[in-house]
């Protein structure tokens, strides 16, 4: 007889009976069935648009889009050298300036991105991290030229390293510093800034590297206890940065075990953070943000995808979201068209608005097969929590090359299945159908890299380079003598240093991981 599974491999029985269900209220602890009491009958998630192209420029157009389209928060994609901290002319930036995000060099460039856009009047989530220490810095310097309270600002950047070596490879200084520089950016905005999430603790990239969705909630929640058992290790309260944490989770196709995810996912991280002495109720919620699954979207039949994000944007809310981003049906193609973003957008609102899925709290809790779900992958990622604490935590396991062999051996599990049919990816290797080769889509050719290049010419002939030269200095002396180098990279932003400037300088103390 046919055995049926999740993707996670948790056997699915034909009918279930009454199991362990989840009898606190919503907004209780542990927070299974949400956090929040009323849930969307009292607000809906945030909508946000993922964002980020070519030069500043082009990428302001695209927000004053979304803006006007009924988008709730920003959302900025940035291209590789930005990400990995490199200037659009140094020579490793070729060819990929632009490409998969917006290229941000110097504050200049932050001022045309945001141009017409009041920084106090909108949330923006960042996907930046290994540079993350600077784009926050870049922001925060933006937000002062505007004239803007600091303590109103929100937002959230991603800063999440710890993820970056286990799956996605956008790091550049070793884990030990790195973890040094988010801790640095907690005690910054506790006392700055701080109704910013300073950091985005994400499975999503985890997800598209080929995990499981056990795998994802396991090691991003061992990555947040890592991060918190850091900043606790610096002297902060749990009770205080506990509550700018932020989660980043994926939702991918196979619809109840994505919504069991996200409602273990929150019981098992207020567990956690009680257990690392978090009293605080707000300090013990999981808040998370989610993107429909990247790595799920086909470049054949590409118009299915728009059903492929609308199932998982359903799993999404179902499973108490409180910010999420839905795909673009072209996505595996190219960068997103305006019509493929607004059709994406749509979804969301129709979701919200239409379907009525949002009138109780909670929809699935007390169904039996949900309940025990929920239950069978909070145990199956504990297994790996334990497994992961036995080595001496994220970073033991990172440097032993656990997470990645896991995620690895998952990956090519999943794609044997499909190989041999035993998984069906319609339009893939089922359901195929000839195909024209598309027309429309949105490209960024290589003269963005001269663009860019020229205005940083511009820039250092312009600014006052012996400031630039001092500032970059005080983040150093900062650095060696083990101090919070957060005021130092802000002063450096205003006095018009670059990225690559900034980055450089710890470089310089630092040097590069190797993996």
């Amino acid at each position: 007889m046919k055995k049926f599974t999740t993707d996670s491999g948790i056997e699915i029985k034909r009918v279930y009976a009454p199991s362990s269900t989840s009898p606190e209220e919503p907004g209780k602890f542990p927070f299974t069935r949400g956090i929040h009491e009323e849930m969307y009958r009292s607000k809906l998630w945030t909508m946000r648009q993922y964002a980020g192209f070519s030069t500043a420029e082009e990428s302001n157009k695209r927000y004053h889009y979304l803006l006007s389209q009924g988008v709730s928060g920003l959302s900025v994609a940035f291209d590789l050298p930005t990400q990995i901290g490199y200037d659009s002319d140094h020579a490793l930036a070729e060819g990929e300036v632009g490409k998969v995000g917006v290229a941000i060099d110097s504050l200049e460039d932050m001022e045309i991105l945001f141009s017409g856009i009041k920084l106090e009047d909108v949330s923006t989530s960042m996907t930046i991290n290994s540079t993350a220490y600077i784009l926050l810095a870049l922001y925060i310097a933006l937000a002062k030229k505007q004239g803007a309270d600091l303590k109103k600002i929100s937002g959230t950047i991603q800063n999440d390293i710890l993820k970056e070596y286990a799956a996605r490879g956008t790091y550049i200084y070793p884990p030990k510093p790195s973890m040094k520089i988010i801790t640095d950016i907690f005690e910054y905005c506790n006392s700055e800034v701080p109704k910013w999430n300073t950091i985005s603790i994400s499975g999503y990239h985890i997800r598209e590297a080929g995990s499981t969705a056990v795998q994802e909630i396991a090691f991003t929640l061992s990555n947040g206890k890592s991060y918190c058992q850091a900043a606790q290790a610096k002297g902060l309260d749990i009770n205080k940065f506990g509550q700018r944490l932020s989660f980043f989770f994926n939702a991918h196709n196979n619809f109840f075990e994505e919504i069991a995810k996200f409602r273990a996912a929150r019981r098992m991280w207020a567990k956690m953070t009680q257990q690392m002495g978090a009293t605080d109720a707000r300090a013990q919620m999981l808040r998370f943000h989610t993107q429909t699954g990247g790595s799920t979207l086909t470049a054949q039949q590409p118009k299915n995808n728009i059903s492929r994000v609308t199932l998982q944007a359903l799993a999404a809310v179902m499973g108490g979201t409180q910010s999420l981003h839905t795909n673009g049906f072209d996505e595996a193609l190219s960068l997103p068209t305006e019509e493929a973003a607004k059709i994406a957008l749509r979804t969301q609102q129709i979701i919200g608005y239409e379907s009525g899925v949002t009138d109780t709290v909670d929809p699935f809790a007390g169904s039996y097969f949900m309940e025990e779900l929920t239950n069978e992958i909070e145990a199956a990622a504990w297994k790996y929590i334990d497994t992961i604490d036995e080595m001496g935590g994220s970073v033991a396991a990172i440097e032993n090359s656990y997470m990645q062999n896991e995620i690895a051996r998952s990956s090519y599990s999943y794609q044997q299945d499909i190989e041999r049919k035993e998984k069906i990816v319609v339009g893939v290797n089922q359901f195929v159908e000839q195909e024209s080769k598309p027309t429309g889509l949105l490209h960024v050719d290589d003269s963005i890299r001269k663009i860019q290049s020229e205005k940083l010419a511009a820039l250092r002939n312009k600014r006052n380079n012996e400031a630039v030269k001092i500032s970059i200095q005080r983040i150093q002396d900062a650095t060696r003598n083990n101090q919070n180098i957060m005021p130092h990279v802000i002063d450096a932003i205003e006095q018009y240093a670059t990225l690559g400037e900034i980055a450089d300088s710890l470089r310089e103390i630092y040097g590069e991981y190797q993996g």
